[in-house]
């Protein structure tokens, strides 16, 4: 099994946790990408998703599932979206594809995050991928300065701008010990809308596509 075979069996696990006749939130991503297509295969009755991004968008109205402002939606039964690293506590780094921001309002306002991912996403310690934090164009010097003082290297993503308007300030160099810690402190800095640390509301579910099949981790 390839990678891309292991990431769409992953997605293909996370259909039996979707609720028929429920609205459903929709993350950002290859592996998503494999869930919206399955959606449409199986005809699964869904009146609506809510998206995280504009090309989650185009990939949802394509496949002719209804898009769902979140304002209208009130909370969601369940949330399906990838990540980048995850560790065995489900703590998640995300924002690889930039959609950070309503990636993490979206998994707040769903009552199940069920994250998939190939197996090559799981590690005992989170930092190798570099973190993803969501600037405010002008505080995007102050911010680094912060961030290096945090231990980081920030760089910042060339010709890059969120569906925020924003910029993103990628840090290399963390060993990400306590997530939850570093989310906080991270998200307390003046001109930071969203890091992409997902520990104070982590996965509830991870789906793992590999070799052997699909693993699935729960929060222990």
């Amino acid at each position: 099994m390839n990678q891309d075979q292991a990431k769409r069996a992953a997605a293909e696990a996370a259909l039996k946790y979707v609720q028929s006749g429920e609205l459903l939130g929709v993350g950002t991503g290859s592996t998503v990408n494999h869930f919206i297509a399955l959606l449409a295969e199986r005809k699964l009755e869904i009146p609506g998703a809510v998206s995280s991004s504009e090309a989650s968008t185009e990939k949802l109205k394509a496949a002719r599932i209804p898009v769902i402002d979140l304002n209208d939606a009130g909370t969601l039964s369940i949330y399906v979206d990838g990540a980048d690293e995850a560790d065995n506590h489900l703590h998640l780094i995300k924002g690889g594809g930039g959609a950070l921001t309503r990636e993490k309002i979206i998994a707040a306002a769903s009552r199940k995050f069920v994250c998939i991912a190939d197996e090559s996403k799981l590690v005992s310690v989170l930092g190798k991928f570099p973190l993803p934090v969501e600037v405010i164009p002008m505080a995007r010097s102050y911010v680094a300065r912060e961030l290096v003082r945090l231990g980081g290297r920030p760089a910042l993503r060339e010709n890059f701008t969120t569906d925020n308007g924003n910029v993103i300030l990628d840090v290399s160099g963390l060993s990400i010990v306590d997530p939850p810690k570093l989310e906080a402190e991270i998200g307390l800095i003046a001109g930071v809308v969203t890091v992409g640390l997902f520990a104070r509301r982590g996965a509830d579910v991870l789906l793992l596509g590999g070799a052997s099949g699909v693993r699935t981790v729960t929060a222990r």
